[in-house]
């Protein structure tokens, strides 16, 4: 079966087909390491972290580069008001990135470039563009790019410049040419702190934030990229500004494959710090798991608004415990590599190809979680973890899972308190037994049965 995924830029489902046979060159636009990551950062990052697992289990080989930003006006602006560093601001806040990252399950990628480490290659960028007659320097100091010199501007977005129209209603920035212009080089302020001015053939600055994607991309992949994505906020103007540096300064294709994640929403309104609506990875992470978290987001189609909120995620946790529920009732064997013929998984497959499926995919994990609960087939139990595997989830021991996190009995007293029921059953004091129960489903414990004993699970 082929892999068919959506390409923004011809707007169609098309069959993925890399340059090279066997591999894959990727990019994502990373972060803005000047805050925290929020949702909409956890999102993205998800859906391209399942996009490089399939691939992987496609059998290609992958070149993950996925950049961090860390010379941008923001970064400047919060360090001058936190009284520290860039290097210190971005150093902490990266960290704080990979932690949150870590807890939903992403996988590092093959390179994570820094854009300050990369400034020597975007100013080669610049200097081809303007040789080009592309690229124009500014009385202000600037260097701009002539978006109307570039044949083709708008195709990604489907924005042509003259339905823009932007010299109609906005107006014409210092030092521009023209109110499309944007900025590949900007002159040093005088305010501004040291760390933050490069030299260059173009005296003191730094590099606009579209020509850093540009010259990370083309120095460690190469062109053409085959798949290039982020979130649909960065499709214009910031991926509609790397197709026309990096075309206009090389003269090839810059990416063959385009893919962008849907907006996310927070009770169907789209999330704004304005609005008080906006969350960070870290705060979420207080309430809910980090997996827990994973699978709420592989729940919507990843082309789909995404909608955030406390009901969608809580009914989110009980659907994966109770795929947990059935791994725990019966041991998976190790079935190693995945028989894609079996009848699961090739339904799974066949989601997983059609443009990213991950809902379809789910629900083949419910109907095999059915099938295991019916048959007790420890094959079967072995076939569902494997598929949830190749999406990142169902890889914790199953009771560890399901008795994790907020019992608010340490183990030794919740084991006293189960040894007290079991000693008051069999003395037939029942009531008390089941004061027992009652306290401890208080406490978010709750207790199950068997003929093998008594077991619990986070309520």
């Amino acid at each position: 079966m082929t892999f068919r995924l959506h390409n923004t830029l011809t707007r169609t489902l098309e069959t993925f087909q890399p340059v090279e046979p066997g591999k894959v060159r990727m990019y994502v636009c990373g972060i803005t390491v000047y805050d925290l990551c929020h949702m909409g950062h956890a999102r993205t990052m998800t859906v391209f972290d399942v996009a490089y697992r399939w691939l992987r289990t496609l059998g290609y080989e992958v070149t993950y580069v996925r950049n961090i930003t860390d010379i941008d006006d923001k970064i400047i602006r919060r360090a001058v008001e936190r009284g520290i560093t860039l290097r210190e601001l971005t150093e902490q806040t990266t960290r704080a990135m990979h932690e949150d990252f870590a807890a939903i399950g992403l996988l590092p990628p093959t390179h994570e470039p820094r854009a300050t480490a990369y400034v020597p290659q975007m100013l080669e960028l610049i200097g081809q563009l303007e040789g080009k007659g592309l690229a124009y320097r500014a009385d202000n100091g600037d260097v701009n790019f002539a978006v109307r010199r570039f044949e083709g501007y708008g195709r990604l977005s489907g924005k042509s410049v003259d339905e823009l129209r932007a010299g109609e209603r906005v107006a014409v920035q210092e030092g521009k040419g023209d109110p499309l212009d944007f900025v590949l080089w900007k002159a040093a302020k005088p305010e501004e702190p040291q760390e933050a001015k490069y030299e260059g053939r173009y005296g003191a600055g730094r590099p606009g934030w579209h020509i850093e994607c540009s010259a990370m991309a083309c120095s460690l992949l190469g062109l053409p990229i085959d798949l290039h994505g982020g979130g649909m906020d960065l499709q214009f103007p910031h991926h509609e500004n790397e197709i026309a540096q990096s075309e206009g300064a090389t003269g090839s294709t810059f990416v063959r494959h385009w893919m962008h994640t849907g907006f996310l929403n927070v009770d169907d309104v789209k999330m704004s710090k304005s609005l008080g609506n906006f969350f960070t990875i870290r705060e979420v992470l207080q309430r809910y798991d980090g997996e827990t978290l994973r699978f709420f987001m592989l729940r919507t189609h990843y082309r789909s608004p995404f909608n955030f909120s406390d009901v969608h995620i809580d009914d989110a946790r009980l659907a994966l415990r109770r795929l947990y529920t059935a791994l725990d009732a019966v041991a998976p064997a190790d079935v190693g590599e995945i028989d894609w013929q079996q009848p699961a998984a090739a339904a799974f497959r066949a989601a997983m190809n059609d443009d990213l499926n991950t809902p379809a995919a789910l629900a083949v994990l419910f109907e095999l979680a059915t099938e295991v609960n019916r048959t007790r087939s420890a094959e079967q139990a072995g076939l569902l973890k494997s598929l949830g595997g190749v999406l990142g989830v169902l890889q914790l021991p199953p009771r560890s899972y399901l008795q994790g996190g907020g019992s608010g009995l340490d183990e030794a007293a919740l084991q006293a308190a189960i040894d007290a029921r079991t000693a008051a059953k069999l003395a037939r004091n029942f009531a008390e037994a089941d004061r027992i129960r009652a306290e401890l489903l208080a406490q978010g414990v709750v207790l199950k049965d068997s003929a093998q004993g008594t077991t619990w699970v986070k309520a």
